[in-house]
């Protein structure tokens, strides 16, 4: 594993447990926007990237979306299968997804990405390109700006070693159209969150 991902997998095993007692309610526009996947997988696989301690694929479930959980913290991981021990959940990198070409429906990025270095983030996108089918959708959620910070602890003062990344959605957009996805425009949509379709 490279020094990055370990250290993003070490820092969420350190806080998952406080993570997930203090981060339990979402962002504005949130059951909107699972409501519109939801809409638009249809019937088919759902890959919640990032998912922490299992509340975003909790609540894709409840939408009746077949959904798996994917985290680079095996920590958060142990977590998510305590809530939700009837969900899907495995450990892994959104960088080298564990999944079939063309498997899913829909990827949901919640806020997952702010931690891979910027030349990284492209091979993600890369890799949402490749596991969704044609016509399938990606959710991205991420901080808006252009700087980007060291944090050492965070949630509770457990230590930790990561980096939070901030993006402009025109960069972001970028990236998405390089990997082949199309901007998908939905009226009233926040500012820190896109949506792409395959």
């Amino acid at each position: 594993m490279t020094d990055y991902l370990a250290d993003i997998a070490w820092s969420y095993d350190n806080v998952a447990v406080s993570y997930a007692e203090r981060v339990v309610d979402g962002a504005d526009w949130e059951v909107e926007a699972f409501d519109l996947v939801a809409e638009l997988a249809g019937d088919g696989l759902v890959v919640d990237v990032g998912c922490g301690p299992g509340r975003t694929t909790g609540l894709l479930a409840e939408r009746g979306l077949k959904v798996i959980g994917i985290d680079l913290s095996r920590g958060m991981t142990e977590v998510s299968r305590r809530h939700h021990p009837e969900l899907d959940f495995r450990v892994g990198s959104m960088t080298a997804l564990d999944l079939p070409d063309g498997s899913a429906s829909a990827v949901v990025s919640w806020w997952s990405i702010i931690h891979l270095p910027r030349d990284v983030v492209p091979t993600a996108f890369a890799e949402f390109y490749r596991v969704l089918a044609a016509g399938g959708v990606l959710l991205l959620g991420y901080h808006v700006g252009e700087e980007s910070n060291h944090k050492t602890s965070g949630y509770g003062g457990h230590a930790m070693n990561v980096h939070v990344h901030r993006w402009t959605a025109s960069s972001l957009t970028e990236i998405a159209v390089e990997a082949g996805f199309t901007p998908y425009p939905v009226a009233g949509i926040p500012g820190d969150r896109l949506l792409f379709r395959k």
